[in-house]
């Protein structure tokens, strides 16, 4: 059977990157995804949110939750740089040439960060 866990600390991260590119408030998100303050005060925290909290802010900042399963029975690293390379080819706000740049910054450190020991 897999098993997993809710990473509630990049989904904030996440979350507060969005929120940033929004130009937003903490009190506008929550206003907006229609979520309460102490819900975002708890992600802030570290601990995860209610189901219809997690589904409001997900949908508001158009995140997918699946990316926040940590799967505990796959290896960590699994393709991780694929999906990074994905994303940043497919921003329309990078060149071609300025993605293949981006991915090539980020195989190196990754690979020299990486670690094989468990969580």
């Amino acid at each position: 059977m897999a098993a997993g866990r809710f990473d509630a600390v990049a989904f904030h991260t996440a979350l507060d990157r969005t929120r940033q590119e929004r130009g937003l408030l903490w009190k506008d998100v929550a206003q907006q995804a229609g979520v309460s303050a102490s819900t975002l005060t708890r992600l802030a925290q570290g601990r995860r949110p209610d189901v219809d909290g997690l589904a409001a802010l997900v949908t508001w900042a158009n995140l997918s939750a699946d990316d926040f399963v940590r799967r505990t029975d796959e290896p960590r690293s699994q393709d991780t740089l694929t999906k990074v390379a994905t994303h940043l080819r497919g921003d329309r706000n990078l060149t071609p040439e300025a993605a293949e740049a981006l991915e090539a910054l980020i195989t190196v450190a990754y690979n020299q960060l990486v670690t094989d020991q468990p969580e």
